[in-house]
């Protein structure tokens, strides 16, 4: 397909989603799509009830809402859930170190960007996607609870794709929970004063986001809410995962385009 008006090569992602390709092209992505999934259920199988934190990249060690994620990872490992982030810097490190300095596992769900975004160092088992969308399964399926701190577009794409699928009922009516009065109160006035004012939304709707200050009270709705529907997987004897924890799984990359499939 050829690349209109940009002047440049379009990667394979953004050749997919230009529009129409050939048959060959659009199966070819499918089954990268499909083995990606794979990848992703083999990889995080045995990882146990997980709760999954959002929030920046772009947080500095030395921040309060560092410190706040680092006690939610703790506060989840005491608990017996795993931390699960997008293995990144910022936020997603904060709460991994804080579940890997306090024994509970620690996974990072990791997306491959063309500023690449590394791994931090204290998840037990990441992964690196391709494809947001695969990454997004992932961060939901193996979850109980969700937690979003601070954060931009990334932050706000994932809570409301969570919010959508509670709201909806493809996903069990987990707790969505947002840390962070300061932060996210002009978010719920517009919530208020506009989509429920002009039945955008319903009132059931708007409770789906419960607002929280600091993790403590996070940890506590998570300890009400989330824990009694996990605690007889937690209470199950460990299954021995097919690959090692720490092992770096890696799903299909550009690099790969000519090798690994047809």
């Amino acid at each position: 397909m050829a690349d209109a008006g940009r002047g440049g090569h379009l990667s394979k992602e953004e050749q997919f989603l230009e529009g129409p390709n050939s048959r060959s092209f659009e199966f070819q992505r499918a089954l990268r799509v499909f083995r990606e999934l794979m990848e992703g259920f083999r990889a995080l199988h045995f990882v146990g009830p997980c709760v999954t934190i959002f929030g920046s990249a772009r947080t500095p060690e030395n921040h309060p809402r560092y410190a706040q994620a680092r006690a939610l990872g703790a506060g989840l490992a005491r608990m017996g859930f795993t931390t699960m982030t997008g293995g990144g810097p910022g936020i997603m490190e904060a709460a991994n170190c804080g579940a890997h300095e306090n024994g509970g596992r620690s996974i990072g769900c990791n997306i491959e960007l063309p500023r690449e975004q590394a791994p931090n160092p204290y998840v037990d088992r990441f992964i690196t996607f391709r494809h947001f969308y695969v990454r997004k399964v992932m961060l939901a399926k193996y979850s109980y609870a969700f937690v979003a701190m601070p954060g931009g577009y990334g932050t706000l794409d994932e809570l409301f794709e969570i919010a959508t699928l509670v709201e909806t009922g493809k996903l069990h009516s987990f707790p969505v929970i947002l840390i962070g009065r300061d932060y996210w109160e002009p978010l719920f006035t517009f919530l208020r004063e506009r989509l429920l004012a002009e039945g955008m939304i319903a009132s059931a709707d708007l409770a789906l986001l419960q607002l929280v200050d600091t993790a403590e009270e996070a940890l506590e709705r998570i300890r009400a809410q989330a824990l009694p529907g996990a605690k007889h997987l937690m209470e199950q004897p460990p299954v021995k995962p097919s690959r090692a924890l720490g092992e770096r799984i890696l799903a299909p990359t550009a690099a790969d385009d000519g090798k690994r499939m047809p």
